[in-house]
């Protein structure tokens, strides 16, 4: 089981000096200076070093300190005074920059309320600064002035560019000059040139808040003023920015960034996805005159030691980023942007489990900074948060320009049915050649990868399952592979059947974005198609490239999953065709019928965002759905008040909490044991005031903090460990995690490879 932190989140040696075998009181002789250091490893507690005569370290300072054999990196969390004999020095101070006192306090936070080690969300702040090494030295060409013999045009030109200007990289010179880098050699031997070191590029350029300051609507410049407001205040708050698709909530909260720049103070802009970024840095430097630091797993290690630096020395003041970047060390912060907040890309569900739109009210609480959640779709959390007071609420209702929203119709496909075999219905057919036939593209979604979610043999029923977990393979017919989703396991499709081994058997079922593809190259051949999907090779850049491809008009028909349904703008794109608009509806979430019309209503306003008007057609078993008559009619006040209702009257978050605890393990037989005795030690819990609010005087029917399970994981198999989980449902004021720290001291150890992870807050519930 995970180390976890104490009930009182008040580990430091300074303040339990018996617990870890100093006496409370000592000889005076026997005090000198010590040094409590937090570890970046999966422990909660940090550790107490001797402080050398001469160091002087404050709370924050990263440090090299001895651990077991070996020495390691630790962040100073409290400095003080106690009995040295038996305590190990400090070997030394690195020259990573301090960490804020604002970002410690975070960590302590974040840590207790997840019940993850301290340490391991400590990592999660500095091993970018770590992780690329010392910086390279780089060395430049000054002109010296030294005369030379042989003066050939090459050198000559050369010459001329260096005795103009400063000290420059040897390849810019030579770039400059038009000639190799032979010369420029050849002259830094002969003296007429001499190695500099050359200065570290900045990150990036500086933002200059007036540099095009847009024309607004009056709604967009009502809303702009008042989050400038509420930056220049420089005190905690929180502002929903909800506006329907193509309203502008972009330009709205640049304008709280220009505020931001204008105090020389820093920002942050929160991104769900990294395909997002490129049209947003366009926009960002079209308004500013510089893109800002960028800061998400496709950034090399070198840049993001770079960005780290430079965010910790306040020299760059604007951040855009994936949720990782909310664990930046600013110094200034004074604005933190969730854009698409209700995304659930924003919660991690690997290590340190936590959802970045609530840790960024969080730190911008500790930050005393301006928090803006902006969203077409708002989660329906921030919703009552808005309708409690707690934040504050501004609206866009219509697109900029006054454009139409398009026009969404359903098409019932128990009526109106593709052939066999095929997954475009005949009415969206007509309309993607109508489309085309105006000069127009047409968004085919399909929110599943691959060529298809199953292969089956025909001859002896053998379906292609994951030999690691309870999940079908996926077939990708373009790498020639079927995959798992959940591990990565991967293998080549057969000719035959394994099992039967009959030949031209295997059939797929379903269809995912290849298979559409597919079907749309022999439907339209003279139409030019595009898929956009995470899967194929090139990574970022060639996702980035495809993207302006499609913004620049240089395809007919898109074909995407959910990475194309938000934050993108395509001038000539007027039709949406939602393939499957089922898909989700019939899971076990209870966020099911949220999610899936958040993400439809998010795709379907791609369609018309500029001067031509739009439309979208959603493919559907089940046109009497809620979500889908909820699309189709605009009434999106009704909708959210229904779930908000069922809510409210299952106790589910906001209404209540959640928190998952899921055990996993080799065998079925052990895991399953464990998680029966996790279940009865939480059954045995004596009552408490803490989390039990009858004992503290809670209503009946208001205080039940219930346990449920453990049952099977949906998927009960992921990377060859078995997979239980149990449901802890609390009133709102109960304290959770003061009950799932009593469990764990309550519960037996976990033993034989058992391991046990918490979530509170849980998004999945697979």
């Amino acid at each position: 089981m995970q180390a976890l932190p104490p009930s009182g989140r008040d580990s430091h040696p300074s303040q339990h000096p018996g617990s870890w075998g100093l006496p409370v009181s000592a000889p005076l002789e026997h005090l000198a200076a010590t040094a409590d250091v937090l570890i970046p490893v999966a422990v909660d507690q940090a550790y107490t070093y001797r402080v050398p005569p001469g160091m002087a370290l404050r709370p924050g300072d990263v440090v090299e300190v001895p651990l077991g054999p070996r020495r390691t990196v630790g962040v100073v969390w409290a400095v003080g005074q106690g009995e040295i004999a038996k305590l190990k020095p400090v070997a030394g101070v690195t020259d990573v920059p301090p960490l804020p006192d604002n970002l410690r306090r975070f960590i302590d936070w974040l840590a207790g309320w997840t019940l993850s080690p301290r340490g391991m969300v400590l990592r999660m702040c500095i091993r970018a600064a770590l992780a690329a090494g010392p910086p390279v030295a780089r060395a430049g060409v000054r002109y010296s002035g030294a005369a030379i013999g042989k003066i050939t045009p090459a050198r000559a030109r050369v010459l001329a560019i260096a005795e103009t200007g400063g000290v420059m990289a040897k390849s810019a010179l030579a770039a400059a000059a038009g000639c190799s880098a032979g010369v420029i050699n050849a002259l830094i031997a002969d003296g007429a040139l001499t190695l500099e070191a050359l200065a570290a590029d900045p990150v990036t350029g500086q933002a200059n808040p007036d540099f095009a300051v847009p024309r607004l609507s009056p709604a967009q410049a009502e809303a702009a003023a008042t989050l400038r407001s509420s930056v220049e205040a420089q005190t905690f708050g929180v502002t929903l920015l909800e506006g329907v698709t193509g309203s502008g909530k972009t330009e709205v909260y640049f304008e709280a960034v220009a505020a931001a720049l204008r105090m020389g103070r820093q920002a942050l802009v929160l991104l769900p996805e990294i395909a997002l970024t490129a049209q947003f840095l366009d926009r960002f430097a079209a308004r500013f005159g510089t893109r800002p630091a960028e800061w998400h797993s496709a950034v090399s290690a070198k840049r993001r030691a770079a960005v780290w630096q430079a965010v910790a020395a306040n020299e760059v003041k604007i951040v855009a980023g994936a949720r990782s970047a909310l664990f930046l060390p600013f110094r200034t912060l004074s604005l933190i942007v969730v854009d698409e907040e209700h995304e659930g890309a924003y919660k991690q569900e690997d290590g340190v489990t936590y959802h970045a739109r609530d840790m960024a009210v969080v730190r911008g609480r500790i930050e005393g900074a301006a928090v803006v959640l902006a969203s077409a779709t708002p989660s329906i959390e921030t919703q009552v948060n808005t309708k409690q007071g707690r934040y504050a609420y501004l609206e866009l209702p219509a697109r900029f320009g006054d454009r139409p929203m398009p026009v969404i119709t359903a098409l019932d496909l128990r009526r109106d049915a593709p052939a066999r075999g095929h997954w475009i219905a005949p009415t969206l057919e007509r309309a993607i050649k109508e489309t085309a036939a105006r000069g127009e593209q047409t968004l085919l979604f399909l929110n599943r990868r691959g060529y298809a979610p199953l292969t089956l043999c025909r001859s002896c029923g053998h379906r292609f399952q994951c030999p690691d977990c309870t999940a079908w393979l996926v077939e990708h017919r373009f790498r020639h592979a079927l995959v798992c989703h959940h591990c990565g396991h991967q293998e080549r499709r057969p000719d035959i059947c394994p099992v039967c081994e009959a030949a031209n058997s295997l059939v797929p079922c379903g269809p995912g974005i290849e298979r559409l593809a597919e079907e749309v190259a022999e439907r339209f051949p003279d139409l030019r198609a595009l898929v956009l999907s995470s899967d194929f090779a090139g990574g970022t850049e060639r996702l980035r490239a495809e993207l302006d491809a499609v913004a620049d008009g240089g395809c007919d028909i898109v074909i995407g999953t959910q990475l194309v349904a938000k934050g993108h703008n395509f001038p000539k794109l007027t039709l949406v065709g939602v393939i499957d608009a089922d898909i989700g509806l019939s899971t076990g979430d209870p966020r099911a019928a949220e999610r899936t019309f958040q993400l439809l209503r998010q795709v379907t306003g791609r369609a018309g965002r500029f001067e031509r008007a739009g439309r979208a057609i959603l493919q559907t078993y089940q046109p009497e759905h809620p979500v889908i008559r909820a699309l189709l009619s605009g009434d999106t006040a009704r909708f959210y008040a229904e779930e908000t209702a069922q809510r409210r009257q299952a106790m589910l978050p906001p209404f209540g909490r959640l928190a998952a605890i899921i055990v996993s393990g080799p065998d079925f037989a052990g895991t399953q044991a464990y998680a029966r005795a996790l279940a009865q030690a939480a059954y045995q819990l004596p009552p408490s005031d803490r989390w039990d609010l009858a004992a503290a005087g809670g209503l009946p029917g208001e205080a039940e903090l219930v346990v449920l399970g453990p049952a099977e994981a949906p998927i009960s198999v992921i990377a060859g460990r078995h997979r239980f989980r149990l449901l802890i449902r609390a009133p709102r004021k109960a304290g959770l995690q003061d009950f799932l720290r009593a469990l764990v001291q309550a519960a037996p150890p976990a033993r034989g490879g058992i391991k046990v992870n918490f979530d509170v807050d849980p998004q999945s519930f697979l």
